[in-house]
């Protein structure tokens, strides 16, 4: 058994994260690896996924996990028709991040007592299907103050209210606990897999044997609206690439890199696999 020091870092718990995606696995797998972070990758629910990141960027790089997650969740959500939901934990604070689409990312942080610190619209959204009467007055009160609640007890309030349109996170990847536990824990479980970059030439054959499974969406198909799609995508993707790089921050990279790489793909594919 690890100990309470091993569990929680010298300064408070470990970082970590998880991304919630509302999509199956094998929908999420190909978007996934274009953000060439090994992750592990299993179901949440019926209709969600959960990536539990190796966690590189904030333990080797030193890079706020908050910051990491925001640019990995508004690649994989530009990149896709589905939201992602991304957690966050650190030694002061956790959070969550929402993005969906080109829609800019709405998010809510607490300090590590459970102090609300972050702004009241990410409780107001309703982009993950939630009533927007009863579900988001629960959600209203993980943002008032609550001295039983330290910062683990709201993100697991958070996924109680979430578990009302199907979120299903597997009990032994509970939020607060340091991601490289988290990825052990989630490669033992049977229907998980692992995520790592295996190259675009892959990536791409990957994507194009799987479309069948990715829903009408599928810019690998071809046709006007996924060339205008990957545009959309490589235009997104350079200018948050460039801010990365000046930020020397790889969640954005990898963000900005995803879509260039993502929009690519899909405009070779068209070139190379035309439509009759």
């Amino acid at each position: 058994m690890p100990t309470e020091a091993a569990r929680t870092g010298p300064a408070g718990p470990a970082p970590g994260a998880l991304l919630l995606c509302r999509a199956v696995p094998g929908a999420v797998a190909p978007v996934a690896r274009l953000l060439r972070e090994p992750m592990q990758l299993t179901r949440a629910g019926d209709e969600w996924s959960v990536l539990v990141p190796e966690g590189g960027p904030w333990r080797d790089g030193g890079e706020p996990v908050d910051r990491v997650v925001t640019g990995w969740a508004t690649a994989l959500a530009v990149g896709a028709p589905w939201p992602v939901l991304a957690l966050w934990w650190d030694a002061d604070h956790a959070g969550f991040m929402l993005a969906s689409g080109f829609r800019r990312p709405v998010g809510f942080d607490w300090l590590g007592s459970g102090v609300p610190v972050g702004e009241d619209e990410a409780m107001r959204t309703t982009r993950v299907g939630l009533d927007p009467v009863l579900d988001v007055q629960a959600l209203h009160r993980l943002a008032k103050p609550d001295a039983a609640a330290d910062a683990r007890a709201r993100l697991r309030g958070l996924l109680a209210v979430l578990a009302r349109v199907g979120v299903s996170l597997p009990s032994e990847l509970a939020p607060g606990e340091p991601a490289d536990r988290l990825r052990e824990a989630a490669a033992l479980r049977p229907d998980s897999f692992p995520i790592a970059w295996t190259g675009r030439r892959e990536v791409a054959e990957r994507h194009t044997a799987d479309h069948s499974r990715l829903g009408p969406w599928t810019p690998w198909t071809g046709g006007p609206r996924a060339h205008v799609l990957a545009l959309a995508q490589v235009a997104a993707g350079v200018p948050l690439l460039v801010w990365g790089l000046w930020l020397r921050s790889g969640g954005w990279v990898a963000a900005g890199g995803l879509l260039v790489a993502h929009g690519a793909l899909v405009l070779a594919y068209g070139v190379t696999h035309p439509r009759d």
